[in-house]
């Protein structure tokens, strides 16, 4: 087995991959307006559908998502345990949120937390992935549908590991996923949410 790396150093490059913004640097590219100044304000996937497109919003969805895949696969690599593996989740989540590089103000962290979910264990991300879809099929809203896949996640993840304190750290993303989703919550409630074409 190779040296392993300290826990304190992986926790660090966690945090600093979900750092970066997909968003903002793939409007860069794309010569689209920085998305924390149009539409919802929220550098996420579902914000730069809207003012750049699907292909600018493909982009950001794969980037998210690797930015919470690629610690998981490392930490998996390096042969940390389920427990270990799982505060890497959260902390690449919370760079995504809180991002050094951008005043701390960052995207909701759904993406994130799929691509980090698929890595960590791709049965409980396609649970996740498949309750979306379903979601957002009948109801036609995507903050509903991401809420809604967020909230089944740690059943799923426990029915799957069968890891009581892994589960705990998921559950504590999952919260935070609806602490993110404040503003979109209370346009749920008064029936003003945005839905999908």
């Amino acid at each position: 087995m190779l040296p392993e790396l300290p826990f304190a150093i992986l926790i660090l490059f966690s945090y600093l991959i979900g750092s970066i913004s997909t968003a903002i640097i793939a409007c860069k590219m794309l010569n689209l307006p920085d998305p924390r100044t149009q539409g919802s304000n929220n550098p996420g996937a579902t914000n730069v559908l809207r003012i750049g497109g699907k292909k600018a919003a493909v982009i950001t969805l794969m980037g998210d998502g690797f930015k919470g895949a690629i610690p998981v696969l490392i930490a998996h690599y390096l042969g940390f345990n389920m427990l270990d593996v799982t505060w890497v989740v959260l902390v690449a989540f919370l760079g995504h949120v809180y991002p050094i590089f951008f005043g701390f103000k960052g995207g909701k962290g759904v993406a994130t937390f799929l691509g980090a979910l698929l890595a960590l264990s791709y049965l409980v991300g396609l649970g996740f992935i498949i309750t979306w879809v379903f979601v957002a099929k009948v109801l036609k809203i995507s903050s509903l549908s991401a809420l809604i896949a967020t909230a089944f996640t740690p059943i799923y993840f426990y029915l799957i590991t069968d890891n009581l304190a892994s589960t705990y750290v998921i559950t504590l993303i999952c919260l935070w996923i609806f602490y993110t989703h404040q503003s979109n919550i209370k346009r749920l409630l008064s029936n003003q949410e945005n839905k999908i074409n």
